[in-house]
């Protein structure tokens, strides 16, 4: 069986296909990813002018799913759209506009062959639940096949949390030390017949791209010009012409909008290379004030519990990591030095270092690892100690750590809890005393059966000299 999910992001759109054996209805534990398309162009909230222009594409992707999955299975496969933080920001900019995007897409699914579920913009909660459900998943944390080929709980298996880094949001999900502690951002989930108080918060305009557009809009507000802006995070010798719209025209921008707002100006912004400069302007994207002396806080007053336990940290957190020769897990020295050095190099030597990166990408890699280290050491507390337990990965076999196969296996009612699978017929104590009792009835059985064979070859010996000895 197959199931589609569109991950509509702010920046892009990506379609995974997933597929699982269809031998037993809700034989979860096997769901794996088979094909995944990034479709061309920026994310669908751009579309909000001309909605009507998404239908083209996605119909690349689309066109190659279908030749994925046999044609006889294409009205019985469901599809899935989930959009999220791009959205949710255009949602509260101009809901009608949203609606119509929406609405756009509801039309061009409807006319595909396959099931069509809805499109909906979850919430910053749900995105990060359903990342963490997906990274526990995909490493077995859940689940595991017994010797009995049947699904169990694993003994004494530890959750890892989990940290998702989008174009225009991040989410931190994880289960606290005290998971009863009563924190405002704790939701309860029930996977396979066990329950989860799993901490998840998602902050709005602290995903990549929306983070970089507050820094330029901060860096024009402090230049003494605003035709020509040093921009310490961009590489030597690296130089650009942006319109102001296009970072001062986003919701998470707005109280940085300069007093003659003139959305067409054009800036040019010059890199300097400074990792020291860098690093204290990305510092002033985060209001650490707020959470001063206290322990259960992380940044802008939100309440935090204390980073517990290992975690993964995908997307956006691991295209940085890689783009600065990192990979895995590493020290926090480690990550410190390469980031210096990488925000040093001039722009002919990280266009030598990253040959296959798109300029919009490597000319901003500074400013994301530095972004990076500020929402993991001073926003979440993960220090010298902790930041090893951080493992950058981008996929677990071939299925790539995204939250839409959470959200598929959600919306398919395949995380049920399925009882008759997961728990065996006996409690724990009694199938132990049983198994205890077989092995030893079984290793008395085979002593008694040696002993016999011991007797019976005794009595044919004793047999065999009599009959030799006997007179004639």
């Amino acid at each position: 069986q197959y199931g589609i999910v569109f991950d509509a992001g702010s920046s892009r759109t990506t379609v995974y296909v997933y597929e699982w054996p269809a031998e037993k209805e809700n034989d979860t534990g096997v769901v794996s990813q088979t094909f995944k398309c990034d479709v061309k162009g920026p994310g669908i909230s751009s579309y909000k002018h001309n909605p009507g222009a998404l239908a083209k594409p996605l119909d690349e992707c689309l066109n190659k799913v279908k030749e994925r999955i046999p044609v006889h299975q294409h009205k019985s496969t469901s599809i899935y759209l989930g959009a999220t933080a791009g959205m949710r920001l255009l949602r509260l900019q101009n809901e009608t506009a949203a609606n119509e995007v929406l609405a756009s897409i509801q039309n061009y699914f409807r006319a595909q062959p396959f099931q069509f579920r809805g499109a909906h913009i979850i919430t910053g909660p749900e995105e990060g639940v359903y990342g963490w459900i997906t990274a526990n998943y995909l490493m077995g944390n859940f689940l595991e096949r017994s010797l009995w080929r049947m699904w169990v709980h694993p003994y004494r298996k530890e959750t890892v949390g989990a940290l998702d880094l989008g174009g225009a949001s991040t989410q931190i999900s994880f289960i606290p030390e005290d998971s009863q502690e009563n924190f405002n951002n704790t939701l309860q989930v029930k996977l396979y017949g066990y329950d989860y108080n799993v901490y998840t918060h998602s902050f709005q305009c602290y995903g990549r791209n929306e983070a970089e557009k507050r820094l330029l809009a901060l860096l024009l507000q402090k230049s003494s010009t605003s035709s020509s802006v040093d921009n310490p995070c961009y590489p030597q010798n690296y130089k650009t012409a942006l319109t102001v719209k296009y970072f001062c025209g986003s919701l998470c921008t707005q109280p940085l909008r300069p007093t003659n707002y003139y959305p067409n100006q054009s800036v040019i912004f010059r890199g300097t290379g400074d990792p020291g400069l860098c690093q204290e302007m990305v510092s002033l994207l985060f209001n650490f004030t707020t959470c001063r002396n206290q322990e259960d806080c992380a940044f802008n007053g939100i309440h935090q519990p204390k980073v517990k336990g290992n975690f993964v940290a995908f997307s956006g957190f691991y295209y940085t990591i890689n783009a600065l020769n990192l990979s895995g897990h590493f020290s926090l020295a480690d990550f410190n030095s390469s980031m210096w050095f990488f925000c040093s190099q001039s722009w002919a030597q990280i266009q030598y270092m990253l040959p296959k990166s798109e300029e919009i990408y490597a000319r901003s890699y500074c400013f994301s690892a530095n972004f990076i280290y500020y929402l993991l050491v001073h926003g979440y507390n993960f220090d010298a100690e902790k930041w090893p337990q951080i493992h950058f990965q981008k996929e677990v076999g071939n299925s790539s750590i995204a939250w839409s196969l959470g959200y598929m296996l959600i919306l398919t009612n395949m995380i049920p809890a399925e009882g008759k699978l997961i728990q065996l017929p006996l409690k724990a104590s009694l199938f132990a005393g049983l198994l205890i009792f077989l092995t030893v009835l079984a290793l008395l059985c085979l002593f008694f059966l040696v002993y016999l064979c011991i007797v019976s070859r005794k009595q044919k010996v004793i047999s065999h000299v009599e009959y030799v000895f006997t007179p004639e």
